[in-house]
């Protein structure tokens, strides 16, 4: 069982639009900091600073294939989280729009 403490850090994590989005979006796939990057039309720099924070937050775990790091969510120890996500809208539709060919 996860402590209440433990829970308002995750919440406060996803307090930030960003971050929220990445997490939908890796509901639906694990992803490549590249492809996240695209999506959110942000810098690689920021997107690596909000993967930390979801890492470090327990959310993510990454795997590094060649050069590239690939994240997907580990959210399986958090039940609440995972009935939240459910309820928020989700985002197939940004991952269509994904046109990464040169990177991952």
């Amino acid at each position: 069982m996860i402590e209440i403490d433990k829970m308002v850090d995750i919440l406060k994590l996803l307090g930030d639009k960003c971050r929220l989005t990445i997490l939908l979006l890796l509901q639906e796939k694990e992803l490549c900091v590249c492809e996240i990057v695209e999506i959110l039309q942000t810098s690689q720099p920021n997107i690596s600073q909000h993967m930390r924070k979801l890492k470090d937050g327990g959310l993510v775990k990454e795997s590094k294939r060649g050069q590239w790091v690939y994240y997907r969510l580990a959210i399986e120890d958090k039940p609440f989280l995972a009935d939240l996500l459910a309820h928020l809208p989700g985002q197939k539709e940004q991952l269509d729009k994904v046109t990464c060919e040169d990177c991952c």
